[in-house]
């Protein structure tokens, strides 16, 4: 019986050495393999060579009877996708069985976002006498200002930022960087908890580090402490919201193209590869909507 045990650690340490991956996509794509491996066995597959088109059917045919989400469905396919073609890399002996199976067609949510009204409650909770506070009003400022991923931001460190153009430089996905502008309030708030802040969590830290954001130990924030920090800010501003920091960045895409931002700008600030991934975000308010008519449409109004 091939081992798919050792195929399926190959394939990990590719994601992790090559692809970058994050910890969780790791994880998704182990949990999709264990699954299609338990299949094989239960229909008496013993190679992975031995896969066709028809045993993806049944597979498939096998998901959706569990009632699985169009989503969910669409996931396995395309890590298994990325499995074969992995395989067929490090022996061309291999074949891609899932390379002509067509993903189910998905819905797309429009992307919550936050009111003007509602930031400016979160901007207005964090005391700026205490480090924690300035920690927090940069953190936020930063996730707002700038559109970058929660990993992104928690990846920051001193010399990524660039104070006299007003950039830092973001390490995406796949390793691939770009630099993001951010605006006057990001920058007093940055060089207030920098300055001042910061220096005083560290004399708490066991080791000196260069990440931008520490906790309350001085060490550097994970990403579920940013997501905590979040939902103090909500209930200190007595918002009834589920704030996230992805929802501050289809914030920052919504309120950008709502004053006229071009897509493809948008598209370059948040690091998408694709357009598709950044025309969710084409969605407007109804209150913009109707402005934007008001004034252009030639009878909206009388002149």
């Amino acid at each position: 019986m091939e081992d798919f045990v050792q195929k399926s650690q190959g394939f990990v340490a590719y994601l992790q050495i090559e692809k970058n991956a994050s910890p969780y996509t790791i994880k998704y794509y182990q949990d999709d393999l264990q699954s299609f491996f338990r299949f094989l066995k239960g229909e008496g597959i013993t190679s992975l060579k031995d896969v066709d088109p028809q045993v993806v059917r049944v597979y498939l045919t096998q998901l959706f009877n569990q009632a699985l989400s169009r989503k969910s469905v669409s996931r396995k396919i395309s890590s298994l996708r990325s499995f074969y073609k992995y395989l067929e890399r490090e022996d061309d002996t291999y074949t891609n069985p899932f390379v002509h199976i067509h993903l189910p067609k998905q819905e797309r949510a429009v992307p919550g976002f936050l009111y003007m009204e509602e930031l400016e409650k979160l901007f207005e909770v964090n005391d700026m006498a205490d480090p924690l506070g300035q920690r927090d009003q940069a953190l936020l400022e930063i996730l707002y200002g700038t559109g970058i991923r929660v990993s992104e931001c928690q990846g920051l460190l001193l010399e990524d930022i660039d104070f006299s153009v007003g950039t830092i430089l973001v390490r995406g996905k796949g390793r691939k960087e770009r630099y993001v502008p951010f605006g006057r309030f990001a920058e007093i708030a940055l060089e207030t908890y920098l300055t001042e802040g910061r220096v005083l969590l560290l004399e708490k830290a066991k080791s000196n580090t260069d990440a931008v954001f520490l906790n309350a130990r001085g060490a550097p924030l994970t990403t579920r402490g940013i997501r905590l920090i979040l939902d103090k800010m909500v209930d200190k501003a007595a918002l009834t919201i589920n704030l996230h920091p992805h929802k501050l960045r289809h914030t920052f895409a919504t309120h950008l193209l709502n004053e006229g931002a071009d897509l493809r700008t948008v598209q370059e600030l948040l690091g998408h590869e694709n357009l598709s991934s950044t025309q969710i975000y084409t969605h407007v308010t109804k209150s913009h909507l109707r402005d934007i008519y008001m004034k252009t449409h030639p009878r909206a109004n009388d002149k």
